[in-house]
């Protein structure tokens, strides 16, 4: 018998060999109908595996992102089968669960594949997922796997045995297709009630340039038709939503080959949106105690050697730059962090000194493939609203709150209503992989978790996910379509004060290391307004808005008037502009509306001899007419509203 502990803390007693799945039947017949995969002793397992030991387990249902991962994994292999049915020959490369559904590369040899005939393979799939036939696991030795890839073909498969030894490799076989898989996987395909193939790319074998092109297919399924029809109609939001869209529609950024790629250009518009959002910041950060500083876009190479950044983002750099002087090498900087270390040298610190808190918006650079590249959220060349405190060990759960405390504030004046805080710890068995002292790491690692739990975040831990010089907390927003992102984070550092050799002289007189704590709120402001234009639909709230007012004049007649009212508006400091072409109303107020401008002022001959204004707002119509002052006053209060109760603690 072996003892099975349930996520309440109940133990049940089951024969050894028990499955999962044979532990749902034996809760409620129910609940294993919708068992998709099992934890057991934090590892995912195929829910029918048997368990032999005393273990600790959690069923998994659509509900949890493992059981999605595990859901889209399984998919790709029953789109692996159809493919070999619709393409017999075909050669499988890997076949992955992504963020939304999952993909298979596949070398199709003399074959082509078009968008049609995704509909093709699609049907199969559904034929076959109706067969409900089960996903079996078999491990399997390596020469007996080399042999079966051999008989098959498979070039793709051999090469990924290479790096695979006797005692971890399996096979998972439904239906007609046996594929080299760790797995898990859900039980049998009859759970995949709703599919659809969403489309065909290219992409290099192992990602890498040198090799073969093979065909990508992606695609999603669902335990449910409905589900996925919910899905298309939020993947049509998206694309109306696309930032890239966006920023070229509202005049926002472009992009430039003779720039280079992955190096955005902000026009005055987007210029002013991140003016505005860095002033914002700035403004907390002064109250915060933060103190500003600026530093070279490149760096000596001899800087990242120290800090680790060039073992670490070498291959993911620039190349160096060299100067006339021999031997002496540049580079554009891939961090803010060590410059900053530098910055805390220039002086003797003392304990009383800190915590010292140092804030740059830096510009950093980073060679992404240009595969990889994508609107704003993977550029080459990104600000991130960096800062970096120092501070003593026993000071690190107070200064973790403050910065919690910002990033909240950030969160809540831009609407991100829902996320999630993911504490990252060590691993609870290996510690090899860390630096530090054990004593500075349980510091650490519990004054993130209290600090969480006194200010009621909604939390998850993952244990192993800590970076090798600290424990981190990174936020994930859900944003209006509800999709997932990382914006914001929190990292504490062992390891930077120790490469730098940083110190400050304690009460005792001894000198000691400070704590390094890395914060970003926006994370970077390319990506930032990225997913902020995506989760309004580029409807910013007005005091963000980088034109929030447009002054219509209905004929030329009236455009001294219409000056007046936009140096009113300056003057209280709201953003304006005045449409003074020679078009009808109507077509102004069109244009208008497309640009997403809050408010529209029309001014007509009425409006001119009463001093008032017509006031459209955006998306809600006609407002009707108020005097100029009372609407200076009203989108002033607006402002005030908008960041009202969100002040810092």
């Amino acid at each position: 018998m072996i003892k099975i502990t349930l996520p309440d803390g109940a133990v049940r007693e089951y024969e050894a060999g028990v499955s999962a799945m044979d532990v749902a039947k034996s809760i409620s017949e129910g609940l294993a109908r919708k068992v998709l995969a099992a934890e057991i002793n934090g590892e995912v397992w195929d829910a029918t595996r048997p368990i032999k030991n005393d273990a600790s387990l959690k069923l998994l249902t659509w509900d949890a992102r493992e059981a999605k991962t595990t859901f889209w994994h399984s998919s790709a292999h029953l789109m692996a089968e159809a493919l070999e049915f619709v393409f017999p020959g075909t050669k499988f490369g890997i076949g992955p669960a992504i963020e939304n559904g999952f993909y298979y590369d596949i070398d199709l040899g003399d074959q082509t594949i078009t968008e049609e005939d995704l509909k093709k393979v699609e049907d199969k799939m559904k034929e076959l997922a109706k067969a409900a036939n089960a996903y079996v696991r078999e491990e399997m030795p390596k020469d007996k796997a080399i042999a079966f890839f051999n008989e098959k073909q498979d070039p793709y498969k051999l090469e990924l045995l290479e790096g695979l030894n006797d005692g971890e490799i399996t096979f998972y076989t439904q239906g007609n297709f046996t594929d080299l898989c760790r797995g898990p996987h859900i039980p049998n395909t009859g759970f995949i009630k709703a599919i659809k193939l969403m489309n065909i790319a290219g992409a290099y074998w192992r990602g890498n340039e040198k090799n073969k092109m093979l065909t990508r297919i992606y695609g999603i399924t669902f335990p449910a038709q409905k589900e996925l029809d919910e899905y298309l109609v939020l993947l049509e939001e998206a694309k109306k939503r696309d930032h890239r869209k966006l920023g070229k529609e509202l005049e926002l950024f472009a992009f430039s080959e003779k720039v280079g790629s992955g190096l955005p250009l902000w026009l005055p518009k987007g210029a002013m949106l991140r003016e505005r959002l860095q002033q914002f910041l700035q403004k907390a950060q002064i109250k915060g105690g933060y103190l500003p500083v600026i530093t070279p876009h490149i760096g000596s190479k001899q800087l990242y050697v120290t800090s680790g950044h060039w073992e670490k983002y070498g291959k993911d750099s620039f190349r160096p730059i060299t100067t006339p002087q021999e031997g002496e090498e540049f580079m554009l900087k891939p961090m803010n962090c060590p410059h900053h270390c530098e910055i805390y040298k220039t002086q003797p610190r003392s304990y009383k000194d800190l915590p010292l808190r140092l804030a740059e918006f830096g510009t950093v650079y980073r060679y992404e493939q240009s595969g990889e590249l994508h609107g704003l959220t993977r550029v080459r060349g990104f600000t991130q609203d960096d800062a970096h405190l120092f501070c003593r060990p026993d000071q690190v759960k107070e200064e973790f709150q403050k910065v919690i405390d910002l990033v909240m504030y950030v969160f809540q004046s831009l609407d991100f209503q829902e996320f999630t805080a993911q504490i990252s710890l060590r691993d609870q068995e290996d510690r090899s992989k860390y630096i530090g002292s054990e004593e500075n790491w349980e510091i650490a690692e519990r004054s993130i978790i209290e600090a969480t739990a006194e200010k009621n975040l909604k939390t998850v831990i993952e244990y192993g996910e800590a970076a090798f010089y600290g424990p981190k907390l990174d936020f994930m927003v859900k944003d209006a379509l509800g999709r997932s992102w990382q914006l914001g984070t929190i990292q504490v550092d062992y390891n930077l004060p120790e490469r730098f050799e940083l110190e400050y002289v304690d009460a005792d007189n001894t000198r000691k290391r400070p704590v390094m704590i890395h914060r970003a709120p926006f994370g970077s402001m390319e990506r930032f307004i990225a997913v902020l234009l995506e989760h309004c639909a580029g409807k910013l709230p007005f005091w963000l808005a980088p034109l929030q007012v447009k002054v219509l004049p209905i004929s030329d007649k009236f455009h001294d008037y219409a000056v007046e009212v936009k140096n009113a508006l300056i003057a209280a400091d709201i953003t304006a502009e005045i449409d003074d072409r020679s078009e009808k109303i109507g077509r102004k107020i069109r244009d208008t509306e497309l640009m997403k401008v809050p408010y529209m002022l029309i001014v007509g001959e009425k409006e001119m001899e009463e001093r008032q204004v017509s006031v459209r707002k955006q998306g809600d119509g006609d407002k009707g007419s108020v005097p100029l002052e009372a609407f200076v006053a009203e989108v002033q209060a607006i402002v005030r509203e908008q960041l009202a109760g969100k002040k810092l603690n």
